[in-house]
């Protein structure tokens, strides 16, 4: 059966501040009049799951596990997306093992779901390289995404470049400076 969701990769993309506050603001006024639809609830579990933010990716998590049995019950057309952002918010927080468990789940039920595969994928190239220590600064403690890396490694390189060319001018500077003060 094919999926219309997009690939895991895909899904690395973050809402905008603005988007994400439309689905917060629409579900805290569904909770103020004391029910929350099932659509409501996943739409903003979905965008905190989305998020860079560690928080708002546990947040989000939170409500699609409240939400699971709800949702398989009230609408089974949602399936498929409960599982997969459910394996994909534990991927993104380091929880691999609880994003093989919804994303296995998930591909029990579609195997030929491209984003599930996808997903499969990201989640063994993750614990077979390792994750970053959790002691890093707050703003994004979740995996990285692969473009994320990509950037970082081009960042250290130019970072390198700048302090080797530091290193040879500071080099050459100390040695005017031995020079002129041999000669006098």
């Amino acid at each position: 059966m094919p999926t219309e969701l997009p690939y895991a990769a895909d899904a690395e993309e973050s809402l905008s501040f603005d988007e994400l506050e439309v689905l917060r603001l629409q579900y805290q006024k569904e909770l103020a009049q004391g029910h929350v639809t099932v659509q409501t609830k996943f739409n903003y579990a979905w965008g905190l799951v989305k998020s860079p933010m560690r928080e708002h990716q546990a947040e989000g998590v939170r409500l699609l596990q409240g939400a699971h049995t709800e949702i398989y019950r009230a609408e089974p057309t949602r399936r498929r997306e409960c599982l997969y952002y459910l394996a994909l918010g534990h991927y993104k927080m380091g929880n691999y093992e609880e994003a093989r468990r919804f994303n296995a789940l998930l591909l029990d039920k579609e195997p030929s779901n491209l984003q599930a595969q996808s997903l499969a994928g990201l989640i063994d190239q993750r614990v077979t390289r390792g994750t970053l220590p959790s002691s890093l600064p707050l703003f994004h403690i979740s995996p990285l995404p692969l473009t994320t890396l990509r950037a970082a490694h081009a960042e250290g390189y130019i970072g390198m470049a700048i302090v080797g060319g530091v290193a040879a001018l500071s080099t050459l500077a100390l040695a005017t400076i031995i020079r002129r003060a041999s000669r006098k």
